[in-house]
């Protein structure tokens, strides 16, 4: 999961749990189950809020490949969300896989969403924001033959909606893994399509509910020696009425953090600076640092302490969160 920049833009992204469980291996068939609870004491940056208690995290993820010859497998996964009382279906897709990459086809993530170098867990100004990272008709092609990875993935226009295409290009070599994040966005977060057309046949927009157009990009690198690693990565995401096209953000983010590893503990540190260059914008610099306690392969406990400064004074300075999380 992704958080955006605080005060310049919001966002809430789900991303999917790893596969623990394997309920069935036969016959050319697999299945795999997977689960993720995670339950925060928070404390965060927003203005005259009071610390509580909060529901993080909780996921199911059912995935199913079959193999149909040497080398095609059919894939399949489903997945479900449920942080609030509402239980949301977020996956359901399908596809193939093979030496060629996976093509999945669908209601899934979509590769923005793996975007992002940041260590902290809830107190780290953010991530570039792409707004929206998962669709309901997302066609998604992914490349990663260890050292040379890529991927590209469409939501898919209907009747005049959102329409999104992004992609990755990275590459590994020793420690280093570098990789670039693009992203074009048409009218994302649409409200007012009415039922009538204008004399050219598209649809009449109520104003200024013609959602956003969003474009960007997101630059990372990371290197590992050891118990060491180490990231950076500079992004800029556009912001921009999808009627009148006027510029409401135009955001530069940059982010440089490192983390140590001694046997089960893991210590981070990170500062993030986000500049809104639209007039009379706003500017965050905030640093974040936290301890991991791997308590088990499946479970890890964690404290994380953050600061935020931010030109307009919308956000608290101080804030804290403790949490625990368990896979399956």
């Amino acid at each position: 999961m992704k958080k955006t920049l605080l005060a310049l833009a919001v966002l809430t992204a789900a991303g999917s749990a790893n596969a623990g469980i394997n309920l069935y291996d036969a016959n050319g068939v697999k299945v795999d189950l997977s689960g993720a609870a995670e339950v925060q004491l928070y404390d965060g940056f927003e203005k005259n809020a009071d610390s509580t208690i909060r529901l993080d995290d909780g996921d199911l993820v059912l995935h199913a490949t079959v193999a149909v010859s040497d080398n095609l497998n059919v894939v399949s996964g489903t997945a479900f969300k449920y942080e609030s009382r509402d239980l949301q279906n977020y996956e359901l897709w399908t596809g193939f896989s093979g030496e060629f990459g996976t093509i999945t086809i669908g209601r899934q993530l979509l590769v923005s969403d793996d975007s992002g170098i940041g260590k902290d867990y809830e107190l780290g100004a953010g991530q570039v924001d792409f707004a929206q990272t998962e669709g309901d008709r997302v066609a998604k092609y992914v490349y990663d033959n260890g050292t040379f990875y890529t991927a590209v993935s469409h939501e898919m226009d209907t009747d005049h909606s959102t329409t999104i295409t992004d992609g990755r290009v990275g590459f590994r070599t020793g420690g280093l893994d570098v990789r670039v994040y693009g992203y074009d966005g048409k009218r994302i977060g649409l409200k007012g399509l009415t039922e009538f057309n204008d004399k050219n046949g598209n649809p009449i927009i109520i104003p200024g509910e013609a959602g956003e157009d969003i474009g960007g990009y997101n630059l990372e690198a990371e290197y590992a020696m050891g118990a060491i690693n180490l990231a950076a990565s500079f992004g800029q995401v556009k912001y921009q009425a999808a009627d009148t096209k006027v510029t409401q953000k135009n955001i530069d983010l940059y982010e440089i953090n490192g983390s140590y590893t001694i046997d089960k503990t893991t210590l981070a540190l990170g500062y993030v600076r986000g500049e809104d260059k639209v007039d009379n914008g706003n500017v965050i610099n905030n640093v974040y640092a936290n301890v991991t306690q791997q308590l088990h392969s499946n479970v890890r406990a964690y404290l994380e302490l953050g600061y935020s400064d931010d030109k307009k004074d919308e956000l608290e300075d101080f804030g804290y969160v403790a949490g625990l999380e368990v896979k399956f």
